[in-house]
């Protein structure tokens, strides 16, 4: 994002709020290789860039990458810590004992196993 302000969401939730210039919108979808699922709309008169090949565009410079890996592990920070919070504050409210399973959940998913090998050596145990 140049400059502006946009407001996400997803169904009628406000998940997001974005003000900050150089911000990403859709960062989850490319890396997901999913459909967008929210939707963005400007707050204020906004300035933004469009990818239109948006892999391509995380790959080309290495810093790019690594703000979003930025962002998305100070928002999964922030979300987690925020639930655990509210687990130790409210863990026994009506409602809220789905949120031990929402961490559990975050605490168990595991990305795919790692497979040995690189573009030189695609079969390192051959």
């Amino acid at each position: 994002m140049g400059s502006g302000a946009l407001q996400v969401r997803k169904g009628c939730e406000l998940v997001n709020a974005v003000n900050r210039p150089g911000a990403m919108i859709g960062e989850v979808s490319v890396l997901l290789n999913k459909a967008y699922d929210a939707t963005v709309e400007a707050t204020a008169p906004s300035v933004l860039r469009h990818a239109a090949d948006r892999q391509a565009f995380l790959a080309i410079d290495p810093e790019i990458s690594r703000l979003v890996a930025v962002d998305l592990a100070e928002l999964l920070n922030f979300v987690s810590s925020y639930l655990s919070d509210l687990k130790h504050q409210y863990g026994d409210a009506p409602g809220l004992a789905m949120v031990s399973d929402v961490l559990k959940q975050l605490a168990l998913r595991q990305a795919p196993l790692a497979r040995p090998g690189s573009a030189r050596d695609p079969d390192p145990d051959s």
